[in-house]
C-alpha cells in the first residue's frame, strides 16, 4: 500500500476514534460527576473539588475505553469509505485483504503504544492523585472503610493499621510478632508510623507487650524501627484498583504476597492484563475490518456503529467476567487475561471468511 493511502486511512481512523473517545469521556464524566454529588458537603467536600476529582480520573477512563473507541472509530471510518465506494475502488486497484490488514496493523500499532503509555505512566499517578485529593478533601482515611483497619502480613509479623492517612503515614498501628512455631511473642502498639525512605518504618510512641513463658512484660519505647518491603508506594495499592496500578508496583506487591504465602491471583490477573490489554486495539481493528467490505444494502453506517457499540460493550463485560471467573476458579492468570481477546480475534477471522465467501 502506498504511503499516501496509509496516511489517508490513518487520518480517517484517528479522527473518528478521537471523536468517539471524546463522546464516551463526556458521557462517563457526566455520570461520575452525578455520582460525586452525593459526597458534596461531607467533610467540606465542595463542587470544585468534585470537578477536579472527576478530571483526575479521566486518564483511567481513557485507558479503559480506548479499545472500544478504536473499534467504533475504525468501523465508522471503514463504513464511510464503503458508503462512498472508496473501498471498492481500492480493491479494484489491487488492494488485497492482506494488504489492508497490514495497514490496519500499522495504524493499530500507534494505538497499542498509546494505550500502554497511558496505562503505565499517566493513569496510575492520576488515579492515585484523585484518591488522595478526595480523601484530603473529605478528611477521610484510606482504611476508614474497614472496621478493624488494614491488615498486612510481612514474614512472621502481622501489622494492623487502624488509620492510613492519604500521605501514607500510619496512625494507631499494632504489630503482632510470632516465633517460628507461630506462637505470639509480642504486641507493639504505636501511635504513629512514618517511612524514612531507606526501607525502614519508624514507629513512634510505642507500647510493647512481651509474652514470656511465665510472665508478661510491658515496656514503653520512644521509637522502634521495622525494615520491610512494604513501602508507602506498595501500601498505595489500597487507593487504586490493581488494574490501574503500574507494572512495577504490581510486580513488587505480587512478590510480597507470594513470599508471605498469600493469594495473589487478583493481582497476577491484573499484571497479565497490563501486558495484554494494549493489544486489544489490534483485535478491535481486526474485528472492524470485515464491515468495510459489507455493501450498504446489508445496513448503513448507523447500523454498523450500533453493532460496534454492542461489540465494545460485550468486550468490556467479557474482560471483567473472565477476570472474576479466573479468581473464582483459580484459572492460570494469563488464561483469564487473554481469553476475551482470543474470543474476539476468532470472531474477527470468522466474520472475514464469511464476508469473503459472499
Amino acid at each position: 500500500m502506498s504511503p499516501v493511502l496509509l496516511r489517508y486511512l490513518a487520518r480517517e481512523i484517528f479522527g473518528a476514534t478521537a471523536l468517539v473517545l471524546v463522546a464516551f469521556l463526556g458521557l462517563f464524566a457526566f455520570f461520575d460527576f452525578i455520582n460525586e454529588l452525593e459526597d458534596i458537603g461531607k467533610g467540606g467536600y465542595t463542587l470544585y473539588q468534585a470537578v477536579v476529582y472527576v478530571a483526575l480520573t479521566l486518564p483511567a477512563r481513557v485507558y479503559e475505553l480506548m479499545p472500544v473507541a478504536v473499534l467504533i472509530g475504525t468501523l465508522y471510518a471503514l463504513a464511510t469509505l464503503a458508503k462512498n465506494s472508496e473501498i471498492t475502488v481500492m480493491r479494484a486497484s489491487g488492494l488485497s485483504n492482506a494488504a489492508l490488514m497490514r495497514t490496519l496493523g500499522l495504524i493499530g500499532g500507534v494505538f497499542v503504544a498509546l494505550i500502554f503509555v497511558i496505562g503505565e505512566y499517566v493513569a496510575p499517578p492520576a488515579e492515585t492523585a484523585a484518591e488522595e485529593w478526595k480523601l484530603t478533601a473529605t478528611k477521610a482515611t484510606v482504611s476508614q472503610q474497614l472496621r478493624s483497619g488494614l491488615w498486612v502480613k510481612d514474614g512472621r509479623l502481622v501489622l494492623n493499621v487502624r488509620t492510613l492517612m492519604p500521605d501514607r503515614t500510619m496512625r494507631n498501628a499494632r504489630m503482632y510478632a510470632f516465633d517460628e512455631n507461630y506462637a505470639l511473642v509480642s504486641i507493639s502498639e504505636a501511635k504513629r508510623g512514618v517511612f524514612d525512605g531507606e526501607g525502614e518504618w519508624k514507629l513512634l510512641d510505642v507500647t510493647r507487650t512481651n509474652f514470656r513463658a511465665d510472665r508478661t512484660e510491658i515496656e514503653r519505647l520512644k521509637e522502634i524501627r521495622w525494615r520491610s518491603e512494604l513501602t508507602p508506594e506498595v501500601l498505595g495499592v489500597l487507593m487504586v484498583s490493581p488494574e490501574h496500578m503500574p507494572f512495577a508496583k504490581l510486580w513488587t506487591y505480587i512478590n510480597h504476597l507470594r513470599e508471605n504465602n498469600q493469594n495473589a491471583d487478583r493481582f497476577e490477573i491484573a499484571l497479565w492484563k497490563k501486558v495484554i490489554y494494549p493489544f486489544a486495539a489490534l483485535v478491535m481493528m481486526a474485528l472492524a475490518m470485515p464491515f468495510g467490505f459489507i455493501h450498504d444494502r446489508m445496513g448503513g453506517a448507523s447500523a454498523r456503529i450500533f453493532m460496534g457499540v454492542m461489540l465494545g460493550v460485550a468486550f468490556h463485560l467479557l474482560n471483567g467476567l473472565f477476570s472474576n471467573l479466573g479468581m473464582i476458579n483459580a484459572w492460570p492468570p494469563v488464561m483469564a487475561a487473554l481469553t476475551p481477546s482470543l474470543i474476539f480475534l476468532a470472531a474477527a477471522f470468522g466474520l472475514m471468511r464469511w464476508v469473503e465467501r459472499r
